[in-house]
């Protein structure tokens, strides 16, 4: 059981399906249920709480449950342009860009400036036909008057943004910075002009990467898009305003990245700082006028889309998605002879490292408590009401009764639970980290864990559950996003010696098992209790193998001592609540994801420091020097805190 003072778990875009499942769990096999949302909190146990707004997913977990169905994004919110909708689902390529080595360098202040002199001239051939062929196209595809305005003052900072690139250079010529200014010397004299001309990189060959952007875009403006007909064919100006549409939709993500980006990297600048060779670059695509520029381009592309159908919207969002995808690319194909912080496993030698890594189960990997989808199975299969039952099956009370004793454990495991955290706090906040202060007070929350676990198995609400219902249940475990696939990244890797473990306070393993194995995820090693089954039902009764934080202490520490020493270990710890805390911190890179407020609390009073992943990979870059590596140590009292499983990828893999 774990619990934490932050109940719910924010993923956006995923509320529609939370509503969906509890309305037709309750429609289909609750009928005397009037508030859905509210009975799921009841079964919560141990207390995890959603309320109306909460924008978490859920499931319907009996195996007569349907697969709820994805809706278009054409069917939802449609108060809200699309161009916003589309760079929040998409947000996570938004990660993979910001975590890419050369904007983690560039970032820091430590990229070598032949790299950025190689990005530059990438960009401006990029931009060059941005603005020359795709904002043409467009203008000429838009029969709105005010679309070709806007398409043209758009075409207008593009063509600003060229000039910008011209005196960031210029500015680190005059700061004398190395080799860049020693290759500026013998350009020729159309350097020096305001606005850069193509001279300038006429030897700069252009990569794959910008080559099949630029292309991709060239096509797209062309209207070579699922059959639709070039702009020499087009003959109605609807059929010109779809062209100018799936135009913006291939442009757009440009700018909102970079717009993003300006602001993320602004945000690690201290405002006196006047050292770092790419603050211009930074200022710019942090501005006021760029900021605005790509809310333009936003309005523009909801502006076409308007009259557009629910198919041709599908395929801008395809458009969309798959320039976010050249964005990154076009980052990861920059010149890099550098060492650098990310991805973790670039200097991976299978001949003499190993990857482990750790994971908690609940609201780390998935959405909603194990123990709320237990109590959902069995309140759900079991009697409507007490009757006889046959002498050969498990007794079981009746549904009415079952949902009333859940609600009482749960409410009495969050009140004990909370006076539990109290208990153990220190009266002051320590000044130095105190590892062993926080393991003994964590071994009174082991008590109280263990206790809590006996009531429920005493209680007798385990009794009667299908090991087939509890395998399907699994099976429709709705994960965190990003969370399986950067587990089939590990396990599919062959160049990456790696094992993974998975460390539950979970009831019961095979639902832990049956939830990744609907990803392929067979080899993951689960480290849980487990139901005992009598032929294939729940006697009621738990093996208890993981049950509190020293538990999961001493399962960590055996599995690494099982290792065989042919191979150096590194060692991540991946959770979210206090029973992952002892582990996160004996790991060599703890790694918090989510926002509970308990687990900051408990650590914050025992002296643990909680880091943004983002802005430390960015200091420790800076603070490479030339021949380095990067060393990664447990017990250090610092944990690593990110809001997803796409940073957690985009920093241990990388795109």
């Amino acid at each position: 059981m774990k619990n934490n003072s932050s109940y719910a778990r924010t993923t956006p875009l995923h509320s529609p399906q939370l509503v969906c499942a509890l309305m037709r769990l309750s429609t289909r096999f609750l009928p005397a249920l009037t508030d859905p949302l509210n009975s799921l909190n009841s079964l919560c146990f141990p207390s995890r709480h959603f309320s109306t707004n909460s924008t978490s997913k859920s499931l319907s977990p009996t195996p007569m449950a349907a697969a709820i169905p994805k809706p278009s994004i054409a069917a939802v919110d449609t108060e809200e342009g699309i161009a916003r909708r589309f760079w929040i689902k998409f947000r996570k390529e938004a990660i993979f860009a910001m975590h890419t080595p050369f904007v983690i360098c560039l970032a820091s202040g430590n990229l070598k400036l032949d790299s950025f002199r190689h990005y530059i001239a990438q960009d401006v051939h990029f931009l060059t036909a941005f603005a020359q062929a795709r904002y043409e196209l467009a203008e000429e595809c838009a029969d709105d008057d005010d679309a070709k305005l806007g398409i043209c003052h758009l075409r207008k900072s593009v063509l600003e943004e060229l000039k910008m690139h011209d005196s960031v250079v210029k500015l680190v010529v005059q700061n004398g910075l190395g080799s860049l200014k020693t290759m500026v010397e013998h350009m020729p004299p159309s350097f020096k002009e305001r606005e850069w001309g193509c001279d300038m990189f006429k030897d700069s060959s252009l990569n794959s990467a910008t080559v099949k952007y630029r292309d991709f875009l060239l096509a797209t403006a062309s209207g070579k898009v699922e059959g639709v007909k070039g702009p020499s064919k087009l003959l109605t100006p609807f059929e010109k305003t779809k062209v100018a549409a799936y135009t913006l939709g291939a442009m757009t993500p440009c700018m909102r990245l970079y717009a993003f980006l300006g602001k993320e990297l602004q945000a690690l600048i201290h405002p006196s700082e006047s050292t770092h060779p790419y603050k211009k670059w930074i200022d710019n695509y942090s501005s006021e006028g760029f900021q605005a520029s790509a809310l333009q381009t936003e309005d523009l592309l909801d502006k076409l889309s308007v009259s557009l159908t629910g198919e041709e919207l599908d395929i801008i969002e395809k458009l969309y998605y798959q320039a976010m995808k050249l964005e990154i690319e076009f980052f990861n194909a920059q010149m890099l002879d550098q060492y650098t912080v990310v991805p973790l496993t670039k200097g991976h030698d299978p001949a003499a490292d190993r990857l482990v890594i750790f994971s908690d189960f609940d609201l780390t990997c998935t959405v909603v408590d194990s123990s709320a989808i237990l109590a959902e199975i069995a309140i759900i299969t079991a009697p409507k009401f007490d009757q006889n039952q046959p002498e050969n099956q498990i007794t079981r009370m009746s549904s009415a009764n079952l949902r009333n004793t859940w609600g009482v454990l749960s409410k009495r495991y969050t009140e004990e639970y909370e006076q539990c955290i109290e208990n153990i706090l220190p009266s002051e906040k320590v000044e130095e980290f105190n590892y062993e202060g926080l393991c003994k007070a964590l071994e009174q929350l082991s008590d109280f864990e263990k206790i809590a676990n006996s009531r429920v198995i005493e209680s007798s609400v385990l009794k009667g559950l299908s090991l087939d219902d509890i395998k399907r249940a699994g099976e429709r475990l709705i994960l965190q996003d990003g969370c399986t696939s950067f587990f089939q990244s590990i396990v599919k890797n062959e160049s990456l010696i790696a094992d993974v473990h998975i460390l539950s306070y979970c009831w019961c393993g095979d639902l832990i098992r049956s939830a990744f194995s609907s990803g392929d995820l067979h080899v993951l090693n689960v480290h849980a209790n487990e139901f005992t089954f009598k032929e294939s039902i729940s006697t009621g009764e738990i093996v208890k193998n993981v049950e509190s934080p020293m538990d999961k202490l001493k399962a960590f520490r055996g599995i690494l001592e099982s290792c065989s020493n042919d191979r150096k270990n590194l060692t991540v710890y991946i959770g979210d609540s206090v029973g992952d805390l002892l582990c996160l911190l004996a790991a060599d890179i703890g790694i918090v994801i989510g926002s509970s407020s308990s687990l900051r609390r408990v650590g914050s009073q025992f002296g643990v420091s909680f880091v943004p992943l983002f802005p430390f990979l960015v200091k420790k870059q800076k603070e490479c020097v030339e021949g380095s590596s990067s060393h990664w140590k447990g017990l250090s009292g610092t944990l690593y805190t990110v809001s997803s499983w796409a940073e957690i990828h985009a920093f241990i893999l990388g795109w």
